[in-house]
């Protein structure tokens, strides 16, 4: 069975899912109204589910949820599900070490009831508990005036008038502020570490992930020192605008944070109608005191944009234990110690790229194992490598990913693939369809990718790839206008396939 808010097509299944509703509820996760994804429609689908060619490249949560029910309907998944169903406790069956059965108790309308199960996946991701240090800001017992997390924010309406001031300069934290100050008198944005901002739009008006996504730049990164590497993403985010001349620069560059992706961002703060600060001092009855700046500033609304937290209340500690934002999950899946591997958490990781694409993969690994066809290395060795992550020790290569639940988006997705014999074999493709091979080594890595070969091959993975750019391009070319070609062309890609043998070649060195 699974718990999840996902979909996922694996037969016998009971996937729970809650019931959307318009108020938030308590341990579950939250959207406001004018949420759009960060990442772009051929980026974040299902690896054989493309979204409709006229969907815009990055999608409203309403359509996002229309796309949701489209693959549920056209995978016969509905029925697999159960609605309005809470999950209240999974505990190991009293003969688990021989059958690794569960016992899962549920909650609907009231009633609870018990089944046994084979297996468990757990979907529930890592945006359900709002963390709310109110410790950490003095005097925020005397505010007089409203103060809440993000996770409860849902129209800008309540902001008409008046003079705010968000607290995180995360993606949540920067829309808000953003949308905020298209009807606030002010607008305050405080942030304490700083942050790179990237444009949806990024070169030649290309969708940014379908830039800085490809296997290519990817290996071209991973080859580099970590400081060389850092420079190159600052000079190339400064390209836009020069963070430091706004106040948004990182302070830390080495280790990665997750960038903040906002189209409007630099062009609020120019205007003044987003004024970054720095951390909190003391909060007074109808004020604030930023640090290293002597004057008050008057505050009606504070908006705690700090994160959150995770946890499985359903779970005993004993079968997953979170301690410092980090669980000791094999490859972010498998609890390592559990002498039969029938529970996987799907979903908890932060990868550089879509959640959707990943914990699909994982899925797709977790069900063979699940079914005897991969094998598990012995509990030693993958406890070892789950401490090993912990320490987070950086490579000294490519980008640092330090924190926690981070991971190389490319390599991590590569490795699963490998594992479930799916990876495309990019030698052996450059010799029998070399257009192909240039799409997947030097394209964007798009999750058809995944569905090339191997165990659930989708026969139209290979058009789905060479028609990517087609559908981008349909939701924003609407109206017609004649293009110059390049007399550059054919020797670019001429240029291509040579770098590619070269890099191929080097790669099996």
């Amino acid at each position: 069975m699974c718990v999840c808010a996902h979909m996922c097509k694996c037969k016998h299944t009971r996937v729970h899912v809650p019931f959307v509703q318009e108020h938030v509820e308590e341990g579950r996760a939250s959207l406001y109204r004018s949420v759009v994804s960060n990442s772009c429609k051929e980026m974040s689908c299902y690896s054989d589910f493309p979204f409709p060619e006229d969907c815009p490249n990055y999608v409203p949560n309403s359509q996002l949820l229309k796309y949701l029910k489209m693959y549920a309907n056209q995978f016969n998944l509905l029925k697999y599900i159960q609605f309005k169903t809470k999950v209240c406790k999974v505990t190991k069956c009293p003969d688990f070490t021989v059958t690794g059965q569960w016992e899962v108790v549920t909650q609907h309308e009231g009633k609870q009831e018990s089944a046994i199960f084979d297996a468990v996946m757990v979907c529930t991701g890592f945006l359900t508990n709002p963390y709310l240090p109110l410790e950490s800001f003095p005097g925020i017992n005397t505010f007089k005036g409203q103060y809440f997390h993000s996770q409860q924010y849902k129209y800008p309406n309540i902001f008409k008038d008046k003079r705010v001031l968000v607290i995180g300069m995360g993606n949540s934290g920067t829309d808000i502020a953003v949308e905020a100050s298209h009807l606030a008198e002010k607008v305050f944005l405080s942030t304490t570490g700083g942050a790179w901002v990237i444009s949806r739009v990024f070169d030649s008006g290309y969708p940014w992930d379908m830039v800085f996504m490809t296997r290519f730049q990817n290996m071209f990164r991973n080859s580099l020192p970590t400081p060389i590497v850092s420079w190159l993403i600052a000079r190339k985010m400064n390209s836009w605008f020069k963070h430091a001349n706004y106040g948004v620069a990182p302070e830390e560059r080495t280790e990665l944070r997750e960038p903040v992706i906002n189209d409007e961002l630099p062009g609020r703060i120019i205007t003044g109608k987003v004024i970054i600060k720095p951390s909190i001092k003391e909060v007074k009855e109808n004020s604030v005191l930023f640090n290293n700046t002597p004057k008050e500033e008057p505050i009606d609304i504070i908006v705690f944009a700090t994160g959150y937290t995770f946890a499985f209340p359903f779970l005993d500690e004993s079968v997953v234990k979170v301690e410092n934002g980090q669980a000791s999950l094999y490859k972010y899946i498998f609890p390592a110690h559990l002498p039969k591997p029938t529970l996987a958490v799907i979903g908890l990781i932060k990868p550089l790229g879509s959640i959707i694409p990943t914990g699909e993969t994982q899925a797709r690994w977790v069900v063979r194992v699940l079914k005897g066809v991969n094998k598990l290395p012995p509990q030693h060795v993958m406890i070892e490598e789950v401490n090993a992550r912990k320490e987070n020790k950086p490579s000294g290569f490519g980008l640092c990913y330090c924190k926690a639940l981070q991971s190389d988006y490319i390599t991590y997705i590569d490795e699963l693939l490998t594992y479930i014999n799916a990876k495309p074999n990019l030698f052996s493709m450059l010799l029998t369809d070399p257009r192909l091979a240039l799409s997947v080594f030097f394209g964007p890595y798009t999750p058809y990718q995944f569905r090339l070969t191997g165990p659930g091959k989708w026969e139209g993975a290979r058009n789905a790839i060479l028609t990517q750019w087609d559908r981008t391009f349909k939701a924003t070319k609407t109206r017609s206008v004649p293009e110059s070609p390049s007399p550059f062309a054919n020797l670019l890609k001429l240029l291509s396939l040579l770098v590619l043998f070269m890099a191929i070649f080097l790669i099996f060195l």
